[in-house]
């Protein structure tokens, strides 16, 4: 049988949670996975009290950033993110549209949509020309929709 540990996560990891949360995972998994990674510490009494100053710290800092969040939500909202690729003559693109160049566009466009990281976009694979449907993840409460428009260059 396998024996479960207390773990601090030091990083957010989507199965688990965010930076700070303690969470019980198998001993393998910590042992051989989150440890030697960087993503999580092993719990202690003491590591337990400077945890829960952290998590203070960050439903502050929470506060703050949701009340952007939700600011960025109403500007990113409906827009439509237009892309200019090279294609083929069948309309094929040369490449693809990643999550990074649509950030950049989306950063380009819309002002408070400046801080948005590509890993919070989630979008399917765009090789074609076409109109995509986006969703951005601007807070763990908070996503807002808007549409990537790639046309040719």
């Amino acid at each position: 049988m396998a024996k479960n540990v207390k773990v601090i996560l030091r990083k957010e990891v989507s199965t688990l949670g965010q930076p700070g949360d303690t969470v019980e995972v198998k001993a393998g998994y910590a042992r051989n996975f989150l440890i030697p990674q960087g993503e999580a510490m092993l719990w202690t009494e003491r590591a337990g009290r400077q945890i829960e100053q952290m998590q203070r710290a960050r439903r502050a800092q929470a506060l703050k950033t949701r009340e952007d969040a939700v600011a960025a939500k109403t500007a990113i909202e409906g827009t439509t993110v237009e892309i200019a690729a090279r294609v083929s003559e069948s309309g094929k693109l040369f490449g693809g549209i990643s999550a990074e160049s649509v950030a950049k566009a989306l950063a380009a466009q819309v002002a408070e949509a400046g801080s948005v990281e590509a890993r919070n976009i989630t979008v399917e694979a765009i090789k074609t020309t076409g109109t995509y449907p986006v969703t951005v993840k601007l807070h763990p409460e908070i996503s807002a929709q808007f549409t990537v428009k790639v046309v040719a260059e």
